[in-house]
């Protein structure tokens, strides 16, 4: 995984895909209804779940960050 991940809010129609399968790494938003990214640089240990949102999120508001 690159060394971030960075959350398209625009794109976001708050599915909560996201927050499903990386609770620890997003959450929705209870003003707006949009995911919040709750820490920008996952460690090893949530990679394999930041991967699963990624792919999981509908419109595609989810992306890793290159080194």
């Amino acid at each position: 995984m690159g060394s971030g991940v960075s959350v398209d809010r625009v794109r976001c129609v708050g599915a909560g895909q996201c927050t499903a399968v990386a609770p620890g790494m997003f959450d929705i938003s209870a003003e707006d209804g949009l995911v919040v990214l709750l820490d920008p640089a996952p460690g090893p240990a949530d990679h394999d779940a930041v991967a699963e949102a990624i792919l999981l999120c509908p419109r595609y508001a989810l992306e890793v960050l290159a080194r």
